[in-house]
């Protein structure tokens, strides 16, 4: 029997529900969290060597590549928390229906970006 069934590999065309977009957007934060952690800890390292190395992390942190930067670790670290810990309430069989499932996706999202605009103003003031 031959297989006619056609294959989507791209995700803008499939109409994904949102709890797939949280899905996807937790695979994708923590393969950046994980990319992330070598770079993070060599700022990390240098800014606790000597204070002029300290002085060139914190400039090229307050600096917008750098900050922009910040806010997508920020922000990965926020979402995949969240997200983690929805996936773990599934795996308990808490909001396992649609439309708890469907709320609670949506919180992860809205909480991630809210809490990682509010870092941002934090860091602006």
């Amino acid at each position: 029997m031959a297989k006619t069934r056609p294959i989507f590999f791209n995700l803008f065309q499939m109409k994904l529900p949102i709890g797939g977009w949280v899905s996807i957007f937790h695979r994708v934060s923590g393969a950046a969290l994980s990319l992330a952690v070598l770079p993070v800890l060599y700022a990390w390292m240098l800014s606790l060597r000597s204070p002029e190395d300290y002085a060139a992390v914190t400039g090229f942190l307050s600096g917008w590549f750098g900050f922009l930067i910040l806010l997508g670790v920020v922000w990965a670290t926020l979402h995949h928390l969240l997200a983690g810990l929805r996936h773990l309430g599934f795996d308990f069989g808490w909001g396992e229906g649609r439309e708890r499932a469907r709320l609670t996706a949506w919180a992860v999202l809205l909480a991630a970006l809210a809490l990682t605009g509010l870092f941002a103003l934090g860091c602006l003031s």
